[in-house]
């Protein structure tokens, strides 16, 4: 959502003071919970772990990300994979397909000896 720009951009104050004064490779990984934040041309640089309700994430800022959210970067919901009987059967024969490779791999590195 956009914000009024008689506000201004939300950053929130704490980040700004955990990254102060210190260098992006000896910062580490800054741990925060505020998805909501905007990213600001000083946070470039530098991890920062974002929640996601279970972990922390670790999100490298470039200067792309500059005026996004951090929660943009950190989803919450995983994506495993869709399901189904057409699922299965193009997974078993991709499995066929690279032990079928294998085999003709080992085979010939057999006949070079």
């Amino acid at each position: 959502m956009t914000r009024s720009l008689k506000k201004g951009p939300y950053v929130f104050e704490r980040l700004l003071k955990k990254i102060e004064g210190k260098k992006p490779d000896a910062a580490g990984v800054v741990k925060t919970w505020a998805r909501d934040s905007m990213i600001a041309p000083e946070m470039v640089g530098y991890t920062f772990g974002v929640h996601n309700g279970k972990d922390f994430i670790e999100v490298k800022v470039t200067e792309e990300m500059v005026g996004h959210r951090f929660g943009e970067f950190s989803t919450t919901r995983k994506f495993y994979r869709h399901g189904g009987k057409m699922q299965k059967e193009l997974e078993a024969k991709a499995k066929e397909a690279e032990i079928a490779a294998a085999k003709s791999a080992k085979e010939a590195t057999e006949a070079k000896k």
